[in-house]
């Protein structure tokens, strides 16, 4: 091999000042499709409705020149619902992404760990025991901050018991499957006891939905996740050598330890912050990083394209079930529907190896 063969086969790079960073055409195209991709079912989700609005008229309203009928039904009826989907959406799959990169495993998510689980345990505690002043308790502490101390309570419990001179992905596993179900038999035993109207409130939200979403709670979780994701950018170039193992990270500087108990407290904030607004949403953090994974090349889940493939996820999930289907269902139930038999294949595929 001559040196014009070594220099063809070199990834080129870039250095801007004191940063770096590996240019890959491949992957900056995908992260543009999957960016366009995005806001198309973001556009659709706002224009499908009762009252059906044309895309231009929505992208007409979006930018502030769109008529008054169109604004009240984009902006004040239709825009919670879509941006809760997108935030959510690209929470779960930069979660998702996290996690399976530090625990080296296509199975870590946060729907596995227990994050979910707990979120929606401390939601469920919420709303049920209660009882009858439920309306007057979620009225002053609120759904949402609930659901965000439950995941950061059950992540930092599965870190914890995980944690033996670090971390290994197959122990954080198989202790985050133990807490899953131990939140799942919590949540079981406070829906079995309580009155039956906080059940159905409680159960409907279990499923995981978009319905009825609030700007409140969508600015509450935006603004969570802008937060964790300006974290994770400052944090993620720091962490790309770790890929290489722990050793040679720290060969070249990298504070290992630290770096990936920063990620995976990102990671349980983003997934706890996504229950909080749309409820346990299965399998949207296992699935998007995979398929990004696919899409663009990638030895290991991309952040950016994570989080795109899960808003086109959740989106479009969100579509199906309440414009292409026969009955309108909650989102939950189209996402379980098509991550099921993608953890089969997970599972299978590894079998085969």
């Amino acid at each position: 091999m001559n040196a014009m063969d070594v220099k063809r086969r070199t990834i080129p790079g870039v250095r801007v000042g004191q940063v770096s960073f590996v240019w890959r055409p491949w992957l900056v195209g995908v992260t543009l499709l999957l960016t366009a991709a995005a806001f198309l079912v973001f556009c659709l989700s706002i224009a499908v409705g009762d009252f059906p609005i044309g895309l231009s008229r929505v992208m007409a309203t979006i930018v502030g020149r769109g008529e008054q009928v169109d604004e009240f039904v984009v902006m004040d009826l239709r825009m919670p619902r879509a941006l809760a989907g997108l935030v959510v959406g690209i929470a779960l799959g930069v979660s998702g992404a996290i996690t399976q990169s530090v625990a080296r495993n296509p199975l870590a998510s946060p729907d596995i760990l227990g994050i979910t689980g707990g979120a929606g345990a401390a939601a469920v505690c919420l709303v049920t025991v209660s009882g009858g002043t439920a309306a007057a308790v979620l009225s002053t502490v609120g759904l949402s901050a609930a659901a965000l101390a439950g995941g950061l309570g059950t992540g930092l419990l599965v870190y914890t018991l995980a944690w033996r001179r670090g971390i290994d992905g197959f122990r954080l596993i198989l202790i985050g499957l133990a807490v899953s179900a131990v939140m799942e038999a919590i949540t079981t035993w406070l829906l079995a006891s309580a009155d039956i109207r906080d059940v159905a409130r409680a159960q409907a939200w279990l499923v995981g939905s978009l319905d009825n979403r609030s700007w409140d709670e969508v600015r509450l979780a935006l603004w969570c996740t802008v937060l964790l994701m300006t974290v994770v950018a400052c944090v993620a170039f720091q962490f790309k050598p770790m890929h290489l193992g722990d050793d040679i990270a720290a060969g070249l500087g990298v504070r290992h330890s630290r770096v990936r108990a920063v990620l995976l407290l990102c990671a349980v904030l983003l997934a706890a912050a996504a229950v909080s607004v749309a409820g346990p949403v299965p399998f949207v953090a296992l699935v998007a990083p995979q398929v990004a994974m696919r899409l663009a090349r990638c030895p290991t889940p991309p952040l950016v394209a994570s989080g795109l493939v899960g808003a086109v996820l959740l989106i479009g999930a969100d579509l199906i079930a309440r414009a292409a289907l026969p009955v309108t269902l909650p989102v939950g139930v189209v996402t379980a529907a098509v991550g099921g038999p993608f953890l089969v294949y997970l599972l299978v595929r590894a079998n085969l190896r």
